[in-house]
């Protein structure tokens, strides 16, 4: 892989990780546009190494939430922030079944052309549609008050589901999440908070196994291989574009805009379905 693609790929899974439009489904978009052609397995690779910058990227901009989470969960408060972490990780419970499960038949949707892609966004626009037309208040739209409750251990263990069924390329993690937490009822501020601090787990837990996996694996000759400084283009590109989609993403779900969202990955699905 060229440095420069790893750039552009980096740059869409910055933005694409945090507005719901998929960052899965927009890498397999991009890497069929530049005509990228790598085994499933160094693509997922890769993919967990930008999924790891944005995982960073969501560290920095939600410090202060995340450090009263931790120093509440490991000093044992048994606070709010307590009961919150163990929430968090009990909603990860679904993707860790897939992760451990179905890690290998979820690697056949990858690299295999966008016509999954095309079929998941146009899933990902529904979700987005119905939560709105779930959320939206008679004859005020969806900026007045954040109605809903806070999240109950039921909604974590649902929204963990919406979780684990966004592995597909083209669902959106970040729009499957907040959708489905809306929909059932919580709080748009609180669940675009724990849809974003949920991912921290799954993908940092993959990520120590995959580099268990490159380190314990010795390369093989002629094997195709992607690059330490594409690796570091793409991790700090993922970043720093990263840190400012997920700021924006959240004043997006205070307001209520995620429903234009929808007519985007309408779009983007045809358009991927009718791909040759």
């Amino acid at each position: 892989m060229e440095w420069l693609d790893a750039l552009i790929l980096g740059i869409v899974q910055g933005l694409a990780e945090y507005l719901p439009i998929s960052s899965s489904g927009h890498l397999e978009i991009f890497r069929e546009i530049l005509g990228i052609d790598l085994p499933s397995d160094k693509i997922l690779q890769f993919d967990i190494i930008l999924h790891a910058a944005t995982v960073c990227s969501t560290i920095v901009i939600l410090w202060p939430s995340f450090s009263r989470l931790c120093t509440s969960f490991f000093g044992f408060k048994r606070d709010a922030e307590f009961y919150m972490v163990w929430k968090i990780i009990f909603s990860c419970i679904p993707v860790a079944f897939v992760g451990f499960f179905l890690k290998d038949y979820v690697e056949e949707f990858f690299g295999n052309g966008l016509l999954v892609v095309g079929i998941c966004l146009i899933v990902t626009a529904a979700l987005l549609a119905f939560a709105h037309f779930t959320d939206e208040k008679p004859g005020g739209g969806m900026e007045k008050a954040d109605k809903g409750r806070d999240i109950t251990w039921l909604d974590a263990f649902v929204i963990g589901c919406a979780q684990a069924v966004a592995v597909l390329p083209g669902l959106s993690r970040s729009g499957t999440t907040i959708a489905t937490g809306i929909i059932i009822g919580d709080k748009r501020s609180k669940v675009a908070y724990f849809s974003f601090l949920m991912v921290i787990i799954p993908i940092v837990g993959e990520a120590l196994l995959d580099l268990k996996e490159l380190v314990s694996t010795p390369s093989q000759q002629g094997d195709t291989s992607i690059g330490v400084l594409s690796l570091v283009i793409g991790f700090v590109a993922s970043f720093t574009v990263g840190c400012c989609a997920c700021k924006w993403m959240i004043n997006l779900v205070r307001r209520g805009k995620l429903v234009w969202f929808s007519i985007y990955c309408v779009v983007m699905g045809v358009i991927c379905i009718l791909w040759r």
